[in-house]
């Protein structure tokens, strides 16, 4: 047996999904999500438009689309094990260094590698832990990997709440890049090397689904990425514009993250009972409906419900749609997941810039808010011409 089989097989599953959780919460939660929270302080503290801010944003998804090209590239599993470990230790340089300085240009360029670090837990952590369940006989289920989303808007939303009032932005990604060091240490640790696939292994895979079936699955993905660019990005922003949220806007945030945590069992118990597809479209609606509620009302209820519905689904979709790929391709479950996510990595360079130009000509989110529930609208549509098979089916 080799060194790299005899480490991964000695792993407990709650310390592979404890890993890869880790990795979610620093390299998406910190280094990635804790801008939004932070983009309000940050418009003050160094006179950021609306504008800016949604670039800043762009670089933070070019980053990740990059990111995800890498990964799609590289088809050595072992490989990609030597770059999730690589974007741990970028997730905390980006988050540390953004408090150092205050020009936008390197503001840029860190957010372009935080986002390139962000791949290290939404594609390689979630084809790591997919590749470890499967080789180890497990339900391949991504749903409490994904329970880490959730929970690194919790942390972000937390720390920078408790840190306001006493730190300035630029103290407060200080704070957070320290933080980052004790999630680093267990998703370095405890995440196993990949083993390697048989040859019996190999001829057992399913084969692959229909080009139609792939093209539309993309095209989906592609929406739901606009739609969740818009809001992961801008709702503290939009919600502090209201009289309900002036003021609270990390306490919005931490609920859009307690909503997160558990919907990913949620979504994995709704997809057993309806299978992935329908679940997805129903996860699209619920989350046209959060982008719905604030251009009805302005009030406290909307927002709430806007933020409670975002958080419940934005996870959810993420997970559901990896968890359709990986099943698909079992035996290198982060190629494929990357292959997918390029589409979604596209949206979120397009939409942060358009949502932030539409904003400034505006005076509001509005625009924004109406053009997010438009595309999860045509992706519901999308989802619902694509041929079924087996697989979209959770066991």
């Amino acid at each position: 047996m080799s060194t790299s089989l005899a480490s991964s097989t000695a792993r407990k599953p709650w310390q592979v999904i404890a890993a890869g959780i880790c990795a979610l919460v620093l390299t998406v939660g910190l280094a990635r999500f804790a801008y939004t929270p932070l983009l309000p302080l940050m418009r003050v503290d160094a006179g950021l438009s609306a504008a800016q801010g949604g670039w800043l944003a762009t670089f933070n998804y070019l980053g990740y689309l990059l990111g995800a090209l890498l990964a799609a590239r590289v088809g050595d599993m072992q490989q990609k094990f030597r770059f999730y470990r690589i974007g741990l230790v970028l997730a905390v340089a980006a988050t540390t260094l953004m408090g150092t300085t205050t020009q936008p240009w390197l503001w840029s360029m860190l957010r372009f590698v935080a986002g390139m670090s962000s791949t290290a837990g939404l594609l390689l952590a979630s084809g790591l832990v997919l590749n470890w369940l499967l080789a180890n006989r497990q339900r391949p289920r991504l749903g409490l990997h994904f329970a880490g989303l959730g929970l690194g808007i919790v942390v972000s939303g937390l720390a920078t709440g408790l840190l306001a009032g006493h730190a300035d932005s630029s103290a407060q990604w200080r704070w957070l890049g320290l933080l980052g060091l004790l999630f680093l240490v267990p998703a370095w640790c405890w995440m196993p090397a990949p083993t390697p696939t048989s040859a019996a292994q190999a001829a057992q895979a399913p084969p692959p689904p229909s080009r139609r079936w792939r093209q539309l699955l993309v095209a989906a993905y592609f929406c739901a990425g606009v739609g969740f660019v818009v809001s992961a990005t801008f709702i503290v922003a939009i919600l502090e514009q209201t009289p309900a949220f002036g003021g609270h806007g990390s306490a919005v945030w931490v609920l859009v993250g307690l909503a997160a945590v558990p919907s990913t069992f949620a979504w994995d118990r709704i997809a057993a009972r309806i299978g992935l597809i329908r679940a997805l479209m129903l996860a699209f609606a619920l989350q046209a409906a959060s982008f719905v509620l604030p251009l009805l009302d302005s009030g406290l209820a909307a927002g709430l419900g806007s933020a409670l519905l975002f958080g419940l689904t934005f996870a959810g979709i993420v997970s559901l749609t990896l968890t359709v790929v990986g099943r698909h391709y079992p035996h290198n479950p982060a190629k494929a997941m990357a292959n997918l996510t390029l589409s979604y990595g596209v949206a979120q360079i397009l939409a942060p810039a358009l949502a932030g130009t539409l904003a400034r000509s505006s005076g509001s989110y509005q625009a924004s808010l109406l053009l997010a529930a438009i595309f999860m609208a045509v992706g519901i549509v999308l989802l619902a011409a694509m041929p079924r098979d087996a697989h979209d089916h959770a066991r």
